[in-house]
């Protein structure tokens, strides 16, 4: 059996090191499977790709795959699963939040029939407005969800490689990959963990990021924005058709009613005005989507490879780290 370890990298020069020091010994404990890592370095700027070579040309199990820039947190996963030759891939990020000491439970239940292995967080160390902003998405996700998606659960996990070919014929460029895990079926179960805090370094994920990602998952997994803003809009509509006939009514019957006020109007007319953007900035947000899945670009783009060869050329002897290898564009479905 072979596993592969696929882990994404932006400049995280501080905790590679000690991340091949416990992947190793994890290789250790599991001397009856072969191992594979494979770094996908999403355009750091740092020292990460040196210390990922150096990692390389000193253990023949670990490798690089170097995008030609930093495509995102989501494309350099799809990059490593698509790359990846194993029998099953493991999926985590390289600031050691996610614990490789879990990686022999995970296959553990792999080989008791396990086809996906979701690893679910207990507890959590971040703090202040990063751990509520994470809180509050998964509360708001899994209520607005059209597809249950478990809560508290990131990209670390395993996928038996069947899991992994379907992923890899997904084509869509705004990922979501614990929704896509779940989207694609097959027999699956979970672990639970303490997650802990950074090995060293500061968050690589940003405000922005961090935001743009809560939003692929809602818009990707759910309709309910637009159903919402329709329901809002009919909810209006009566509001105003029954207060209109109130008027009629009170005119007919020759009682006095007041004259609108400047205010009221005003604030009518700011408030209809606001639901009005918020539906069309909806709407925006999944035509910007589609614009996106229309103009057919690929979701990453490969620079060199370092010991590993391409997806169309298995079998072949591996490049050496020494020696990149050019590689041509990849996408979701084909690369």
């Amino acid at each position: 059996m072979k596993i592969a370890v696929v882990v994404p990298v932006f400049n995280e020069q501080e905790n590679l090191r000690e991340l091949y020091r416990r992947l190793r010994g994890v290789f250790e404990k599991l001397q009856d499977i072969t191992w594979q890592v494979v770094y996908v370095n999403d355009g750091s700027n740092d020292s990460s790709i040196e210390i990922m070579l150096e990692q390389c040309r000193e253990d023949p199990r670990f490798s690089v795959i170097d995008l030609s820039r930093n495509f995102g947190h989501q494309a350099a996963i799809s990059a490593g699963l698509a790359h990846a030759s194993a029998d099953a891939v493991i999926l985590m990020d390289a600031d050691l939040q996610d614990p490789p000491q879990i990686i022999p439970e995970l296959v553990e239940h792999w080989r008791q029939g396990a086809e996906v292995v979701r690893a679910e967080r207990r507890t959590r160390k971040e703090k202040g407005l990063r751990r509520l902003g994470f809180e509050t998405f998964h509360r708001v996700f899994t209520w607005i969800s059209d597809f249950p998606i478990p809560s508290q659960s990131g990209i670390f996990g395993l996928l038996d490689i069947k899991a992994v070919q379907e992923l890899n014929r997904l084509p869509e460029k705004n990922r979501y990959l614990p929704g896509l895990r779940s989207w694609v079926g097959f027999r699956q179960e979970v672990i639970y963990y303490d997650r802990e805090d950074r090995a060293a370094g500061e968050p690589k994920q940003t405000l922005r990021r961090l935001i743009r990602y809560a939003l692929d998952a809602i818009f990707s997994f759910s309709y309910k924005p637009l159903r919402l803003m329709t329901g809002i809009g009919a909810c209006i509509s009566i509001g105003g058709f029954v207060l209109a006939c109130v008027f009629v009514v009170k005119r007919l019957w020759g009682i006095e009613t007041a004259q609108t006020g400047f205010t009221t109007l005003i604030t009518m007319i700011l408030f209809l005005g606001g639901v009005q953007l918020v539906a069309i900035g909806l709407v925006g947000e999944y035509m910007a989507r589609i614009y996106d899945e229309v103009k057919q670009r690929p979701l990453y783009i490969v620079s060199k490879l370092y010991g590993i060869e391409p997806p169309n050329r298995s079998g072949s002897a591996p490049s050496s780290c020494s020696a990149p290898r050019k590689n041509q564009s990849g996408t979701a479905a084909s690369a």
